[in-house]
């Protein structure tokens, strides 16, 4: 957390240390892409939370296969 970030501003990583890219380039931990994994530790509270909104989108959208 830097030094202007405030608690309640931290938004802590989704990360479960499952660090594997399933067929569709998400990662079968966290549900994010590899683009937003790469983002997560620069990115501001705003981005974050845009970040945890598209991972609640792909969890909840069915498979299409």
């Amino acid at each position: 957390m830097s030094e202007t970030e405030t608690q309640e501003q931290f938004i802590p990583t989704p990360c479960v240390m499952i660090c594997t890219l399933d067929e569709n380039d998400l990662c079968i931990g966290c549900s994010r892409t590899l683009a937003e994994i790469g983002l997560w530790p620069d990115a501001d509270a705003n981005l974050r939370n845009q970040i945890l909104d598209n991972i609640r989108a792909r969890l909840s959208s069915p498979d299409i296969d």
